[in-house]
């Protein structure tokens, strides 16, 4: 191994180290995504209906809808700090790409906000009577799904970082890129009910996950250079 990919992967991994132990010093931001991810999921068989047959056909939809806002509350939190702090300065002056960078970044963001979402969506999904052969579906596709939800919207926090009321607009930006993301997530597990083959499902989402890994740091990186300078 180089000694630039050695310092890449260092600075990668300093980069990760230093955005998970800020995330875990600051509960309230740790939590809230998770919290409102439980609560917009749980709100819907009041505003639909209880009845375990019409839970069953709208739970995939709802439960991928309460992870794309829980995603969407956590996003502002991605470069704020280190714009306010003069840190994001000294991360675009580094000598690494800048793309290793606001990868860790992502990475960081999606294990603190994201993962969690994952972890608990099959217990919601029994809450909201998603049918047992769809379990499998659901949490495979939230677990390649969400990841994506990360990158698209580091996009949007990228391109407003230096606004001061940035809400509106970040959601204005962020939503219309993942509605593709959603939807692939939903039929993923429609389909399935009906029979179709999971792994092919899957490979949409996988493939929409390599995408956004290799493109949206480096437009978010590029952003970056454009709202700092």
């Amino acid at each position: 191994m180089s000694r630039d990919t050695t310092s890449m992967s260092a600075a990668f991994l300093a980069t990760l180290k230093r955005d998970l132990l800020i995330a875990y010093k600051r509960k309230n931001d740790l939590m809230n995504p998770f919290m409102f991810f439980i609560i917009v999921a749980t709100l819907f068989p009041i505003a639909i209906s209880p009845e375990p047959e019409q839970l069953s056909i709208v739970s995939s939809g709802a439960l991928w809808i309460a992870a794309l806002l829980a995603s969407l509350l956590a996003m502002d939190n991605l470069f704020r700090a280190d714009y306010e702090d003069g840190s994001l300065e000294q991360l675009l002056l580094s000598p690494q790409p800048l793309y290793f960078m606001v990868l860790a970044k992502n990475l960081a963001h999606w294990l603190v906000s994201g993962l969690p979402v994952v972890i608990v969506s099959p217990l919601i999904a029994y809450m909201l009577n998603l049918p047992d052969e769809s379990y499998l579906a659901l949490f495979l596709g939230l677990l390649l799904g969400t990841p994506v939800l990360s990158l698209l919207g580091s996009i949007g926090v990228a391109l407003t970082v230096g606004l001061g009321s940035r809400g509106l607009i970040l959601a204005v930006i962020t939503l219309p890129m993942s509605v593709p993301v959603l939807i692939a997530g939903t039929l993923t597990v429609q389909e399935t009910q009906n029979g179709a083959p999971l792994l092919a499902y899957l490979a949409i989402l996988g493939a929409m996950l390599l995408a956004a890994i290799s493109l949206a740091p480096l437009a978010s990186a590029a952003a970056l250079r454009i709202s700092v300078n």
